[in-house]
């Protein structure tokens, strides 16, 4: 199945990525955030850790850039969004314990980042609001359904259809000031 019901194991998932990042970055003020749907307890989702490592100082960028390529990663651009850098596993490298048995999305995000921020009220509102969390599951569900588990159809098609959903509940979010901070 491509949606998953939750797993309390994508907590530890998170955990053990974020060691590994953080030693890599030890030199750099970074904060690293589970985002998306892996990241709500109770949440049915695609079994793939989603992380955000946010910095304050845009001269870093750079340095966290090689820090990362260091790791076995390959910069991939901003793939259209704006202040959200994404990297991949080099598909050569595929050696590290932690890093290449878990799927995982990395990005990284300047501090001020507006799908950063996105990232977080979205999950935070959903982490506060059940109603919301369960009817989030469901539409996901219904579109796995829809296209039958496939999951680059799965992609497009959630990105279509929960647009609305997603943008109401970042509004609400806001008018709530959920998700004001990052943790660290």
């Amino acid at each position: 199945m491509l949606i998953q019901e939750y797993q309390e194991r994508w907590k530890e998932d998170f955990h053990s990525i974020k060691t590994v990042i953080s030693e890599a970055l030890d030199n750099y003020d970074v904060t690293i955030e589970h985002i998306g749907s892996t990241a709500v307890t109770q949440l049915a989702a695609k079994p793939i850790i989603d992380i955000d490592v946010v910095y304050a100082k845009s001269d870093e960028f750079d340095a966290i850039k090689a820090g990362l390529e260091r790791g076995g990663y390959v910069h991939k651009g901003n793939q259209g969004i704006s202040q959200r850098e994404v990297f991949k596993r080099h598909s050569a490298v595929k050696v590290h314990p932690i890093l290449d048995s878990i799927a995982h999305h990395l990005y990284v995000c300047p501090i001020d980042s507006k799908e950063l921020q996105r990232h977080i009220l979205f999950r935070d509102y959903l982490i506060k609001h059940e109603a919301a969390r369960v009817q989030y599951q469901a539409l996901k569900y219904t579109i796995a359904d829809e296209v039958s588990q496939d999951r680059k159809k799965y992609a497009h098609v959630k990105e279509v259809k929960l647009r609305t959903f997603v943008e109401a509940i970042i509004a609400k979010a806001q008018e709530e000031n959920i998700g004001a901070s990052l943790s660290r």
